[in-house]
């Protein structure tokens, strides 16, 4: 069982900074690709940004070029950068950590709250 927790959120004004942290327990984290959604009150969660074991990045749209998500396996634990923070990016930000082979763990943080205030 892989325990995940994130931590780093707050209350920010617009254009502001944030980092995120998301550390997970286990010793084999290197095996594992990483995610951060987000979920908006009265909304569905949306996935935010993704990083494989490999270090290969994807991005939403709506984030690209502000956020930067990065990872340091010796500490297992993953990173998100937000910049130029808006208030439509308010959300509970949440980290999932998946293992490459499907069927071998999917794990969930309980989520750390980003409040971007105009």
């Amino acid at each position: 069982q892989v325990q995940v927790v994130e931590s780093g959120g707050g209350l920010v004004q617009s254009g502001g900074s944030l980092r995120l942290s998301c550390a997970a327990s286990g010793n084999i984290f290197s095996m594992y690709a990483v995610a951060w959604y987000r979920q908006a009150p009265g909304k569905q969660r949306e996935l935010v940004t993704t990083i494989t074991n490999g270090g290969q990045t994807t991005y939403a749209d709506s984030v690209k070029g502000r956020f930067t998500i990065s990872r340091d396996n010796a500490k297992n634990t993953v990173y998100l950068q937000m910049n130029s923070l808006e208030p439509e990016d308010t959300a509970v930000y949440f980290c999932n950590v998946r293992h490459v082979v499907a069927g071998l763990g999917n794990y969930w943080g309980q989520g750390t709250q980003v409040t971007v205030s105009s």
